[in-house]
């Protein structure tokens, strides 16, 4: 349990790199860590992998926080890849970096990856933020087409609103107010009432559109 708890605090680190990739960023974070202790437990003969792969992810942390050249830290990447594709680590790595090309403008390698992501990982929960960050790269380079394709992920319902308020804004990007407004609509309706926050944004959405 406390090597469980240790992956825990590794995780959490982590997020200091996603501060910038959006407000469901933290639920979905929380989530992933519930679900990746959760899955090393099951599956027994998936805890080796899953350490080693956590412990090549907490290097690539920690030479990241110091700044480290960016070759030691693709090297980790290439590492967890190539050695460990299926695990949560090697997904959470692989959106690190993408994370870190898109904010330099470097969106076809942000793609890249974000791909790589959805054909390796099949999560639930990591699927639907792969998908909705892909569909994000693709509406900054104006590939609409190809943005709303991604947002067709098949993910559970529980991420379904993620995916259809960032449909609604790849509607609102092309001027179709129409279908925008029904993609917030659609999101608004499958959030629980709690979630206030993005309830008010995606109603702030909605009536801006029909505003104008």
């Amino acid at each position: 349990m406390a090597a469980h708890l240790e992956e825990q605090q590794e995780l959490d680190d982590f997020k200091y790199f996603w501060k910038n990739w959006g407000r469901w960023l933290f639920a979905l974070l929380i989530a992933a860590a519930l679900g990746y202790l959760g899955y090393i437990i099951y599956k027994d003969h998936k805890i080796s992998q899953n350490r080693e792969a956590a412990e090549v992810l907490a290097q690539m942390v920690d030479k990241a926080q110091s700044k480290a050249d960016s070759k030691q830290i693709n090297a980790d990447l290439l590492k967890l890849q190539q050695d460990y594709p299926d695990t949560v680590p090697a997904a959470q790595a692989t959106m690190m970096v993408a994370a870190t090309e898109f904010d330099a403008g470097r969106y076809d390698t942000a793609a890249g990856h974000l791909n790589w992501v959805l054909s390796n990982q099949k999560a639930p929960l990591i699927q639907a933020l792969a998908a909705q960050r892909l569909a994000v790269v693709l509406l900054q380079q104006k590939k609409y087409a190809e943005a709303l394709a991604a947002l067709d992920t098949k993910v559970d319902a529980d991420f379904a609103p993620i995916l259809l308020e960032t449909k609604g804004d790849v509607y609102a990007a092309q001027n179709k107010a129409k279908e925008a407004v029904q993609s917030y609509g659609q999101a608004l309706s499958q959030l629980p009432k709690e979630a206030v926050g993005e309830r008010e944004v995606l109603q702030m959405k909605i009536d801006a559109l029909k505003s104008n």
